[in-house]
């Protein structure tokens, strides 16, 4: 079954004996994400005493895919079409008066320090940060929905920073901000993993409502209700939610943080959030989602891999499935898996991946009978089938990853494309070894 909210699926897990209760106190600042570094965020898990709260914090709810995918309700070889069937055809969320995240409602001497854990996880962060929340705006029409996921740095009282990496938010904001206008913002805490994932889906190449496309993936409408002092709508069965306003003209020092790759971003001005209300469920659980974590990449490698599965299928239709990997930190490197038909479907399917994703920086293209999801096999493949000057490419000068520090150190990034399919003339070559009977060999029946 597919769980609708999160504490639906924490009893589950619970139930399961999955869940990790952390019994100890822990404090927010870096000894909570000690923790969860230390499974890496792959197995839930719920704080019962974080320093100086009240509320239970969770965490891992989404890293990896066997949770992920148990979560909605499917298996884990269903993530990817059931994401693209989702995007493709999407359920409206449906609207409910009364809700059970606007159970209590502040809306006057707002302190966010004073409510919720707040967080300090690497050792340079310039501060405490909000990490999980899900944002949700609209655009200057008051109609489209855009949800996705941003850092908040907590500056004072009810304000935070916020990065908007996404080149085309931050023009929605910078529409607003030309006219001197604020954009209403909303920000979820504590939802399922299905609304991280939808959040995660490329507007610039989707436009389908990313809540929309949450329901979908469950396969029930998901509920929302109007905020309390900003027109737009939330989740209804969320834990908690912020409202406020990103102000124009307005910018505070954020950074350095620790970031996706592993590195420190730099020290930038960024806008600010000023809140003009908190909401929240009887008894909340906080949530928080690891920056650099499986649960953080996980859901951006999935979401990506709709797209390079488009882009190269569009070239060579024999293309089995994409992955992209946890070690390319969910963004940077990809192997794809062909069936090949011709010479050159290898590198063809190599040019189509670095055309329809600009992060990317390194991938490897195999044959059919390589498992893609195994960096063994992956790596077999390319030391029996690749002669470097016959078989590689490199790229040089190309746009990259604004995330990613010797592309932010160079200006642009080179790529490197790798062709690990055998030539088809000498099949007969690289046929693989193999015992039979081997699959239905039980080993404790031999003991």
């Amino acid at each position: 079954m597919a769980f609708m909210n999160m504490r639906q699926l924490l009893e589950h897990w619970e139930r399961s004996g999955r869940l990790l209760r952390i019994r100890k106190e822990v404090d927010p600042k870096f000894e909570l994400g000690a923790v969860i570094k230390a499974v890496k965020g792959r197995q839930p898990m719920v704080f019962q005493k974080v320093k100086g709260y009240s509320v239970p914090m969770a965490a891992g709810l989404g890293g990896s895919k066997e949770l992920l995918a148990e979560s909605m309700g499917m298996q884990p070889e269903d993530l990817l079409p059931r994401l693209i069937e989702a995007v493709v055809h999407p359920l409206a969320t449906k609207n409910r008066e009364q809700a059970p995240v606007q159970e209590n409602v502040i809306t006057s001497r707002i302190n966010l320090r004073e409510l919720f854990p707040v967080c300090t996880y690497n050792a340079l962060d310039s501060g405490a940060y909000y990490v999980s929340g899900v944002m949700v705006v609209k655009g200057a029409d008051g109609q489209k929905r855009y949800t996705s996921i941003r850092r908040m740095q907590l500056l004072d009282g009810n304000r935070t920073s916020i990065l908007i990496s996404s080149p085309e938010l931050f023009q929605q904001y910078r529409e607003f901000e030309e006219r001197g206008a604020a954009m209403e913002a909303a920000f979820m805490f504590g939802i399922v993993p299905a609304v991280v994932l939808a959040s995660q889906v490329s507007t610039h190449l989707f436009h389908a409502d990313k809540l929309e496309v949450a329901s979908a993936l469950l396969g029930q409408q998901l509920e929302v209700v109007r905020c309390k002092t900003v027109d737009l709508e939330v989740l209804a069965e969320a834990e908690v939610v912020f409202e406020g306003r990103i102000l124009p003209r307005v910018r505070e020092p954020e950074g350095p943080f620790g970031e996706l790759g592993g590195y420190y971003g730099p020290r930038t001005e960024q806008p600010v959030v000023e809140f003009s209300a908190v909401t929240y469920r009887n008894n909340p659980v906080w949530q928080t989602i690891l920056p650099a974590s499986y649960e953080e990449k996980l859901p951006m490698a999935i979401a990506r891999e709709i797209a390079l599965l488009g882009s190269v299928r569009q070239v060579v239709p024999g293309v089995k499935d994409v992955h992209i990997t946890m070690g390319g930190v969910g963004r940077y490197h990809a192997v794809i898996r062909i069936r090949k038909v011709q010479e050159g479907d290898g590198k063809t399917a190599l040019l189509a991946a670095f055309a329809g994703d600009k992060d990317l920086k390194h991938v490897v293209v195999v044959d059919e009978d390589v498992n893609l999801l195994d960096p063994l096999d992956v790596e077999w493949a390319i030391a029996t089938r690749v002669q470097a000057d016959l078989d590689t490419f490199i790229v040089t000068g190309a746009k990259g990853s604004p995330l990613e520090p010797s592309h932010n150190l160079r200006g642009v990034t080179a790529k490197m494309g790798i062709d690990a399919t055998f030539p088809l003339a000498e099949a007969e070559h690289y046929r693989r070894t193999s015992i039979p009977g081997q699959e239905e060999i039980e080993l404790a029946s031999y003991l």
